[in-house]
């Protein structure tokens, strides 16, 4: 080979080295840059997956996340001091994480809301048509761990109101709301108090049913940016897409009511 063909052959493979190694280097530090951690109440898994999709083809940027009762997502903000953005099933968490120092205040947003409901097995062979039936003699009850997530929160504070008991039938509580559908489902309960967009999901539409609970109030599901972010900017981005007119069409897909 001709040594001008060699020399100029030789120089584009040392060319394309450097390029290849700036650009290896130079993309990951852009991703690492632009990548967050959400934390996301168990509930909101369903739309969340798919909102998450979205915004990183949408934007080229990495969002991890990690899903659980809301109490544990507080906690793990609070133990491991990780988490960018945090998204509860209900508002009072996200008082407390606001208490604690832990949000950033002016980035709070309410995204939307869902309602408790019974859901009980097709044809509802207890015939369960309130809250006060779940007491009676021969009902197995699961629900949410109080001190965990949300649905368990808004489930002890109806028993309370009501002056139900449920001791006595109670199965287990669970630390998610999606485990209550494991319980319900394998028919190791027959009655359990979930959020009402979860009966949309497609491995319990066809085999639930929904008894509402008489004065449930819709739960505001609520945002925000943490103050121990690494990624403001991204952060804040994030929480304004979940508010998006493309979030809401998978909100609602999801049986969630928007808030506008």
């Amino acid at each position: 080979m001709d040594k001008k063909i060699m020399a100029f052959v030789i120089g584009l493979l040392i060319l394309s080295a450097v390029t290849g190694a700036y650009l290896i280097t130079g993309n990951s530090k852009t991703m690492k840059g632009s990548e967050i951690t959400v934390l996301a109440g168990a509930g909101l898994m369903k739309p969340m997956n798919e909102i998450i999709t979205n915004f990183e083809k949408k934007t080229g940027k990495k969002v991890n996340v990690q899903y659980g009762g809301s109490g544990e997502l507080l906690a793990t903000l609070m133990t491991s001091k990780k988490g960018d953005v945090l998204i509860t099933g209900e508002y009072t968490t996200m008082d407390k994480a606001k208490e604690k120092g832990y949000i950033i205040n002016d980035t709070i947003v309410n995204v939307t809301s869902h309602k408790p409901v019974i859901a009980v097995k097709r044809g509802n062979p207890k015939n369960i048509t309130s809250l006060k039936d779940l007491g009676k003699e021969n009902v197995r009850v699961a629900i949410g761990d109080p001190k965990a997530c949300a649905i368990g929160k808004v489930a002890q504070k109806m028993f309370d109101k009501e002056g139900v008991n449920i001791n006595e039938n109670l199965v287990a509580k669970t630390p998610t709301v999606n485990q209550l559908l494991t319980y319900i489902l394998s028919g190791q309960v027959d009655a359990v108090i979930i959020w009402e967009d979860m009966l949309t999901w497609n491995n319990s539409k066809s085999k639930l049913e929904m008894i509402e609970i008489e004065g449930a109030k819709n739960q505001t599901i609520p945002a925000a940016v943490t103050s121990i972010s690494g990624n403001v900017e991204t952060s804040k981005e994030f929480v304004e897409y979940i508010k998006s007119d493309e979030a809401r069409v998978i909100w609602e897909k999801w049986g969630f009511r928007v808030i506008s």
